[in-house]
C-alpha cells in the first residue's frame, strides 16, 4: 500500500498502547491526527515531539476524512462517537490491537517484518524497550511499539524503522469488553516470542491461573512452525507450558536446568553486573538500571540477539545501553531535604515484591517510603492478601485509594483502608490517605532527615505524587 495522502486518525491517542501506533503511522508515510481527553498524560510530550495533533474531545469532524479509525476500549471503544461515525460511513476500523498486528505484519506499510512479541504477565514493557535497544544500537533500525511514555536509550516509544524487524507488547487482556473478549496478542504472529513469565492477573476477566496459561498456550500454538519461542524456564506454569508446547523453544532464568542460566547478579550504585552461562560458556554483562528482574529481562534479549546472528560485542554494548523506560524504577530528583524519589508502575504483589527487592538491594542503608496506589477494585480484592504481604522491603506504605479502571462497573463497597490496616499487622508504619493531595502535604510535612527513598507505585495517576515534590 501506499499511504500517501492517506489519513490515520486515532480515538483514545493518549493511551501508552495507542501513541506508538500514531508515532509509527506518521513516520511510516501516513497523514495522522488524534483525540482524547484533555487531561495531562505520560504521553503528551511523545505526541508533542513527534508532531501529531491530539484533538481535544471526540467529533464526527475529527473522522470524516479518515482512511482508517483506530480504536481503543477506553472513552468507550466500540461505542465512541467517532468510531460509530467511521462504521456507518465504511471507513475502516481497527482496535488498538488489531492494529498492532497489522502493523507487525507490515503489508499496511508496503513492508514484511519479522514480528518480535513480547509477552508475558510482568515486564513486558523493560524487556521490548531492552530488546528494542538492543536491535537499534547494533545498527538493525527495528520498528517498536512499546506501552509507556519516553525510554531514554531510544527516545519516543515509537518508531517506523528502516529494519526488518518489528518488536510488540504482546498482552493477554481482552481487546474489548463487550464486542471482542479476544486475547490481544492472538491478533501477533511473530517469528520470536518472548515469554517473561505467566501469573495470575486481570483478575477482571480470567477466573484462574489455568484460565490465563492457556491462552498463553494457544497464542504459542497458533504461531507458524518455524516460531522460536524464548520463555523464562523458572516458575510453575512456564514449566508447564515447556512441557506442553510442542515448538522450539530456547530456556532461561536462575534455575541450572535453562539453557541460558542467571547467575551472580552483583547491584551496586544503580547499576549492576550479572553472568550468562551456557553448556559451552559463561560471560558478564554490564546494565545503567538494577534488580534481578531486569537481569532477566535482558537475558531474553540476550538469547534474541544471538538467535539473530549479532556478536557477543554488540549484545553487550546493546544491554549495556539501555537505561531504563518512563515509570518502571524512574529515577524522578530529589526533595529539598536530600530524599531521592523514583516512580514505578508496579500494581500486581509479584511485581511490588520484586521492585522493593532491587530497591534494597541498591540502597541497603536507606529507608525506603513507598506511595502505593492500588489499580483496579477487582484486582485489589482477589489478591487482597498477596498485596498486604508484598511490601516487606518497605519501611514506610503510605496507602492511597484504589484508583479505578473504566473497565470496572458497579459498586464494589471497598476501600484501600482496609489494606492499609492489613499492612499495619505485618509490623509495617502503614497509613491511608483518600487522595493524592492528602498524601502531597503529609510528605511535605514529613521532612525525612534519614537518608530517604520516596517511591510512587501504581498503575493510576500516583506519579503526579513524585512531580509534585520534586517541585516543592
Amino acid at each position: 500500500m501506499n499511504p500517501q495522502n492517506k489519513k490515520i486518525h486515532l480515538t483514545g491517542i493518549k493511551g501508552v498502547g495507542m501513541t506508538p501506533l500514531a508515532i509509527i503511522a506518521k513516520e511510516g508515510g501516513f497523514e495522522v491526527s488524534g483525540s482524547d481527553f484533555p487531561d495531562k498524560f505520560i504521553t503528551d510530550e511523545e505526541l508533542e515531539k513527534a508532531g501529531i495533533k491530539a484533538f481535544i474531545g471526540f467529533s464526527e469532524e475529527n473522522v470524516k476524512d479518515a482512511y482508517l479509525v483506530i480504536t481503543t476500549a477506553a472513552h468507550g471503544g466500540l461505542d465512541n462517537l467517532e468510531v460509530k461515525y467511521a462504521l456507518k460511513n465504511k471507513i475502516k476500523v481497527l482496535t488498538q490491537a488489531e492494529a498492532l498486528g497489522q502493523f507487525q505484519k507490515g503489508e499496511i506499510f508496503g513492508k514484511d517484518f519479522i514480528g518480535i512479541s513480547v509477552a508475558g504477565s510482568h515486564g513486558k514493557t523493560t524487556t521490548s524497550a531492552i530488546v528494542s535497544t538492543l536491535l537499534s544500537t547494533s545498527g538493525l533500525d527495528p520498528t517498536y511499539a512499546i506501552g509507556t511514555g519516553n525510554i531514554p536509550s531510544l527516545g519516543l516509544s515509537g518508531h517506523f524503522g528502516s529494519g526488518k524487524y518489528f518488536v510488540a507488547e504482546g498482552d493477554e487482556y481482552f481487546t474489548d469488553l463487550t464486542y471482542k473478549r479476544i486475547p490481544k496478542f492472538y491478533y501477533q504472529s511473530p517469528k520470536y516470542l518472548i515469554i517473561t513469565n505467566i501469573d495470575y492477573d486481570h483478575v477482571d476477566v480470567y477466573s484462574s491461573i489455568d484460565e490465563v496459561y492457556e491462552v498463553f498456550l494457544k497464542f504459542a500454538n497458533k504461531l507458524e512452525k518455524s516460531a522460536v519461542v524464548i520463555i523464562c524456564g523458572d516458575g510453575e506454569q512456564n514449566r508447564k507450558f515447556i512441557k506442553n508446547y510442542k515448538g522450539k523453544t530456547i530456556t532461561y532464568g536462575k534455575d541450572s536446568t535453562n539453557d541460558y542460566v542467571l547467575k551472580n547478579v552483583k547491584i551496586s550504585a544503580g547499576n549492576m553486573t550479572f553472568s550468562v552461562k551456557t553448556h559451552k560458556s559463561e560471560d558478564e554483562f554490564e546494565m545503567n538500571i538494577f534488580g534481578e528482574q531486569n537481569a532477566l529481562n535482558s537475558l531474553s534479549a540476550i538469547i534474541l540477539g544471538y538467535e539473530i546472528g549479532l556478536k557477543k560485542d554488540e549484545i553487550k554494548n546493546g544491554i549495556a545501553e539501555f537505561k531504563g523506560t518512563k515509570r518502571r524504577q524512574e529515577f524522578i530528583g530529589k526533595t529539598k531535604e536530600g530524599s531521592l524519589i523514583y516512580d514505578d508502575y508496579a500494581h500486581h504483589p509479584e511485581e511490588i515484591e520484586k521492585t522493593l527487592l532491587s530497591f534494597r538491594e541498591n540502597f541497603p542503608d536507606q529507608k525506603i517510603v513507598v506511595v502505593f496506589q492500588p489499580h483496579m477494585y477487582s484486582r485489589t480484592i482477589k489478591l487482597f492478601d498477596n498485596f498486604a504481604k508484598a511490601f516487606t522491603d518497605s519501611d514506610e506504605v503510605l496507602m492511597l485509594e484504589v484508583f479505578p479502571s473504566f473497565r470496572e462497573k458497579g459498586n464494589f463497597n471497598f476501600s484501600s483502608k482496609k489494606l492499609a490496616e492489613e499492612v499495619e499487622k505485618t509490623g509495617k508504619k502503614s497509613l491511608y490517605f483518600p487522595n493524592l493531595t492528602d498524601v502531597i502535604k503529609y510528605l511535605s510535612s514529613e521532612n525525612y532527615q534519614t537518608p530517604t527513598i520516596i517511591l510512587t507505585m501504581g498503575a493510576g495517576d500516583v506519579y503526579k505524587v513524585s512531580e509534585e515534590l520534586v517541585r516543592a
